[in-house]
């Protein structure tokens, strides 16, 4: 079996709005000299691609009979059925039959979720809300540790 494993990566476009963001402040430190420009263009620059590569070097595994969602590792023992979203269900369980109890690793430029119920009676949680690319491979890699796990 194979272990399923997915960074959830920024969009190029971020990356370009980065490079924005440096061009906004060196424009902002123009009237004090080339130096400041130049400090403004690196250091705005550096800020925003440090906040996107942080915002998208969030992973998604399913490792040692585990669901590893960002912070969060659920013991697959505790998930229900796993739902491959996409399309208009994908945006109607990230908005409106979203349950607030709910565990979302929502990435809003990913187009395609899985949603999989928890089963744990003590968890309060309903299910996690997986924003992820490939969904039917993270459903099936979560069946075949379900089905391996005596």
């Amino acid at each position: 079996m194979q272990p399923y494993e997915e960074r959830l990566t920024a969009p190029r476009s971020w990356w370009f709005a980065s490079v924005l963001v440096g061009v906004a402040m060196a424009l902002i430190m123009l009237p004090f000299g080339t130096l400041p420009l130049l400090g403004g263009l690196v250091g705005g620059t550096a800020v925003a691609a440090v906040v996107t590569s942080a915002y998208g070097s969030v992973r998604i595994r399913v490792v040692a009979g585990s669901l590893v969602a960002g912070d969060a590792r659920i013991p697959v023992s505790a998930l229900g059925e796993a739902e491959v979203l996409t399309g208009e269900e994908t945006r109607a369980w990230r908005s409106y039959k979203a349950d607030p109890r709910a565990f979302m690793l929502l990435r809003a430029y990913i187009p395609t979720a899985l949603r999989v119920k928890i089963t744990d009676p003590a968890d309060p949680t309903p299910y996690a809300y997986l924003s992820t690319r490939h969904p039917e491979a993270l459903a099936e890699a979560l069946n075949a540790v379900r089905q391996n796990t005596p």
